[in-house]
């Protein structure tokens, strides 16, 4: 006599719809992070290689303050218009911000050495690669560790402007430290959150979500690898 063996309950046709979605949402965020990263390396590389572009985004100090201010306007721009702006809009700012954040991104090549470069990134890269493969197969919730997290993060933002006055190194290394730390977990928690921003549109408003989760992974790597530079990195002589 055949034994019958019912499916698992959750083996349905919804359950591998929403798998589907939530595969293809997230290899457009990492198809647009991906895509950030090589516009801000194309960026840093036009700095280095060229005298008129160092000419331009160091010979004046104002310049500096340009770029940050434009930095944080798209990013919360990015941020707050998902449902007010198009893909196409959203795509661009990003791009747009991943060139600015290139040409910040230059200086490293001038205070620290290649090798120490290459050794941050790749450490960081795999660091990445770990905890967001974490954050997306764990059934752990990190809601709780995200809430931490923010909070550390604010705490490192402080410290650093206060150690922008003070210059200590001391207390530069802790921050260093710390912000490695939060970096790791944010990593992981944005991931997780990820997942969730797939079922929360359809569409256009999809793609623009994709693009803020691009943006928030972008952030998320880009940090790990400045504080482990400040805490391995070989500076020039």
């Amino acid at each position: 006599m055949t034994q019958f063996n019912p499916q698992p309950a959750w083996i349905s046709a919804s359950t591998a719809e929403t798998d589907t979605r939530v595969r293809t949402f997230m290899k457009s965020v990492y198809g647009w992070m991906f895509g950030g990263l090589l516009t801000t390396a194309f960026a840093s590389a036009w700095v280095v290689f060229s005298p008129a572009m160092q000419q331009l985004i160091f010979g004046n100090p104002i310049m500096v303050w340009v770029l940050f201010g434009a930095e944080i306007l798209l990013v919360l721009g990015i941020s707050a218009g998902l449902r007010r702006f198009s893909p196409a809009a959203a795509a661009s700012m990003f791009l747009v911000f991943s060139l600015l954040n290139g040409l910040s991104l230059s200086v490293i090549f001038f205070v620290y050495t290649q090798t120490s470069i290459v050794n941050a990134f790749l450490t960081a890269a795999g660091t990445f690669a770990a905890m967001s493969i974490y954050g997306a197969v764990t059934k752990r919730d990190l809601s709780a560790m995200g809430s931490f997290l923010i909070m550390g993060l604010m705490g490192v933002i402080i410290a650093s402007v206060v150690n922008f006055f003070l210059h200590s190194s001391a207390l530069g290394f802790i921050v260093s430290i710390a912000g490695v730390i939060i970096f790791v977990g944010l990593t992981a928690w944005d991931t997780q959150k990820l997942k969730s921003f797939a079922l929360a549109g359809t569409g256009g408003m999809q793609e623009s979500l994709a693009i803020s989760g691009a943006l928030m992974l972008y952030l998320d790597f880009i940090n790990l690898f400045l504080f482990l530079l400040r805490i391995f990195g070989g500076r020039r002589r």
